[in-house]
C-alpha cells in the first residue's frame, strides 16, 4: 500500500502536473495540501478518470485539504471540530482500506511572535488534543501533510542562518514534539536518518536550483504502521519543470498486512 502527501499550492493550478504523476506512481492514498478551491470546484471528475475518489475540505483562495483514493473513503471527518477556531480548511481525515488516514496543513505562522505565530503554536496544541480524543494510538494511523516545521537541525539546509526563524523555531518543534509523543513516528527519519534531504524549497530565494531547502512535509505513523514500512521517499523530480508546486511530494509504501 502506497500513501502519499503533496502540498500541490492549488490543485486547479497544478492539475497538469498532479494527473500524471498519479498514472506514474499510483498510490492507494494521495493527501492534498493548500488545494486553494472551494469544494464544488475541485477537480473530482478529472481525478476519476483516473480512477480516483476524493473527499475535499477547501475554501476560496487560501489553505484547503484533500483525499484522493483509489478505494472508498469511509467515516470522513473535516476539521478539528473541538469548538475552536476552524474556519480555516486544514485538516481531513478518512478510512481507506483499515488505515486511518489524516491529511493536515498546519499553519506557517507568519513571522515568530505575531498572532499568526501564536495561532499556529495554539493549532498543533489542538492537533495533539485532536489525536487524544479522535484517535488511538493502537491502530493503524497516518497523520501526514504539509506540518510547516523542520524538527531538527538535519532538516535544514543552513542550521545557523535558520536558528529561531519560523519553520525552525524551538517552539514550533516542541509543538511538533509534542504531535508525536502522543504515539506518532516520523518515518522518514526512522529509515533515513542523514541530513540533506528536503521537502520544500522557497520560490522566492531560488531555494531548489541552490539545494537551499527544507524538510517540513511529514509521514508520521502509528506503531502498527511503523512494522509494516518499507520505505518512504521524497519525489524530488515532482519539484523540476514547469510551475512546479515549491514542495515535493513524500511516498511510503507499507507492506500489505501478514506479509
Amino acid at each position: 500500500m502506497k500513501i502519499a502527501t503533496w502540498n500541490v499550492n492549488s490543485i486547479r493550478m497544478r492539475l497538469e502536473r498532479v494527473l500524471p504523476w498519479l498514472e506514474q506512481h499510483r498510490p492507494d492514498v494521495l493527501c492534498m495540501q493548500e488545494t486553494k478551491v472551494e469544494d464544488e470546484l475541485f477537480p473530482v471528475e478529472e481525478l476519476a478518470r483516473l480512477g480516483y475518489r476524493v473527499v475535499a475540505h477547501g475554501q476560496k483562495t487560501y489553505n484547503g485539504v484533500a483525499l484522493v483514493a483509489r478505494q472508498d473513503i469511509a467515516e470522513v471527518a473535516r476539521g478539528l471540530g473541538d469548538g475552536g477556531d476552524d474556519a480555516q480548511a486544514r485538516l481531513i481525515a478518512g478510512n481507506v482500506r483499515g488505515v486511518r488516514v489524516v491529511s493536515v496543513y498546519v499553519p506557517n505562522g507568519g513571522t515568530v511572535g505575531s498572532d499568526k505565530y501564536a495561532f499556529k503554536l495554539d493549532w498543533l496544541r489542538r492537533l495533539r488534543a485532536y489525536l487524544e480524543t479522535r484517535c488511538d494510538p493502537g491502530q493503524p494511523l497516518v497523520v501526514a501533510g504539509d506540518f510547516n516545521v523542520a524538527p531538527e537541525d538535519r532538516d535544514v539546509h543552513d542550521p545557523t542562518a535558520w536558528a529561531g526563524e519560523i519553520l525552525c523555531s524551538e517552539p514550533e518543534r516542541e509543538g511538533l514534539r509534542q504531535v508525536a509523543a502522543w504515539g506518532l513516528t516520523d518515518a522518514f527519519r526512522r529509515l533515513h536518518p542523514e541530513p540533506g534531504f528536503f521537502t520544500w524549497w522557497d520560490y522566492r530565494m531560488l531555494g531548489f536550483a541552490k539545494g537551499r531547502g527544507l524538510r517540513i512535509d511529514h509521514m508520521y505513523v502509528t506503531a502498527p504502521l511503523l512494522e509494516r514500512c518499507t520505505d518512504v521517499a521524497i519525489d524530488r523530480e515532482a519539484r523540476k519543470g514547469k510551475q512546479p508546486s515549491d514542495h515535493a511530494p513524500v511516498v511510503l509504501t507499507l507492506r500489505e498486512p501478514g506479509e
